[in-house]
C-alpha cells in the first residue's frame, strides 16, 4: 500500500510538472524567433541578455509545478479546486502573452495581460499559502520576475512604437496614467478568450 502511495505521489508530481511545461510549450511556440526579435528592439540599459530568459523561466516553470503538486497532494481539487483553478488560469495568461508579445507584436495587449497575470499570481500564491504555506513561497520567485517582467514589457514597449503597435497617444515623452493605459487596451478580447466578465473581474478606478 505503500509503494502504491508513493508511485501515485509520484506520478502526480510528474502530472502537475508536464502541465507547467505544457504551457511553457505553447508560449515557445510563438517565441520561436523571440531572440532576433528581442534583439532588434530598443531596450533600457538593465535589460538582460535574451540568454537569460531561457534558464530563468525553465527554472520557474519547475517550480510551479512542484507547487502546484504540493497544494494537489492536501486532497486534491475537492479540497483545493479554487487555488488548483487559479493557477491554471494563471499558466494560461503567461502562454498568451508571449504570443501577444512575440507572436503578435502587441504591446499594450501583452502590458495589459501580464499585470493581470501578476495579480493573479499572487492570488495563487496566497490561495497556495493557506494550504500549504512552503508552495506559496515556491511561488515567490515567479512572483518578482513577473514583476521585473512587467516593466521591462512597458519600457519596451514604450522605447519601440513601430514595432510593438503603441498609438500615437503614448509617445514615450507623453505617457498616460496606467489606469488609463490598461482601460484604452482591448482588454475584452483577453477576458473573451479566459471566459470572464472583465467590468466584474477588475476595475480599475478613475
Amino acid at each position: 500500500m505503500a509503494t502504491l502511495e508513493r508511485k501515485n505521489q509520484l506520478v502526480g508530481l510528474a502530472g502537475w510538472v508536464i502541465v507547467s511545461f505544457i504551457a511553457a510549450a505553447l508560449g515557445a511556440a510563438a517565441s520561436i524567433q523571440a531572440g532576433s526579435f528581442y534583439a532588434q528592439l530598443v531596450r533600457p540599459d538593465w535589460a538582460p541578455p535574451a540568454s537569460v530568459f531561457g534558464p530563468v523561466w525553465t527554472t520557474l516553470y519547475a517550480l510551479m509545478g512542484i507547487a502546484a503538486w504540493l497544494v494537489w497532494r492536501e486532497g486534491g481539487f475537492r479540497a483545493a479546486g479554487s487555488a488548483l483553478v487559479l493557477f491554471l488560469v494563471q499558466l494560461a495568461l503567461n502562454a498568451l502573452w508571449s504570443w501577444l508579445f512575440f507572436g503578435w507584436h502587441r504591446g499594450a495587449q501583452a502590458f495589459a495581460d501580464i499585470l493581470l497575470l501578476w495579480a493573479l499570481i499572487l492570488a495563487t500564491l496566497v490561495a497556495f499559502w493557506r494550504i500549504r504555506p512552503l508552495a506559496g513561497v515556491l511561488l515567490l520567485p515567479y512572483l518578482l520576475w513577473v514583476s521585473f517582467a512587467a516593466v521591462l514589457n512597458y519600457s519596451v514597449w514604450q522605447l519601440n512604437p513601430e514595432i510593438l503597435g503603441q498609438d500615437s497617444s503614448y509617445s514615450v515623452f507623453h505617457a498616460q496614467p496606467i489606469s488609463a493605459l490598461i482601460r484604452s487596451v482591448d482588454e475584452k478580447n483577453i477576458a473573451a478568450i479566459l471566459g470572464i466578465d472583465y467590468s466584474t473581474f477588475i476595475h480599475i478606478p478613475s
